[in-house]
């Protein structure tokens, strides 16, 4: 436990903080996978809806160093890769009938 004043306002601050960035992870997370449940289910315009609000979500925390720049780089990627995949498969159905 601190014992001066300052280490006790330090704990104080450490907690809030540590709080706050759980629930952004935790937004973040569920975005993301409310685009891969949207892709698994075929919804295309569902899975690009969400796909932009995982681009703010990820965005913002990558810039406030909640997760890493590169992981959030690397995570907006790859949903964007299986959206886009659901994108190439609808076309190719299309064009098939």
């Amino acid at each position: 436990m601190p014992n001066t004043k300052s280490a006790k306002k330090r704990l104080r601050q450490n907690i809030k903080r540590r709080l706050h960035n759980r629930s952004i992870k935790r937004a973040t997370r569920t975005q993301c996978r409310k685009v891969r449940e949207a892709v698994a289910a075929g919804d295309l315009a569902r899975a690009e809806e969400e796909l932009r609000k995982a681009y703010k979500l990820l965005d913002r925390a990558g810039v406030k160093r909640i997760i890493h720049p590169n992981a959030a780089a690397r995570t907006k990627a790859r949903l964007a890769a299986k959206v886009n995949s659901l994108k190439a498969s609808a076309a190719a159905s299309g064009a098939a009938q």
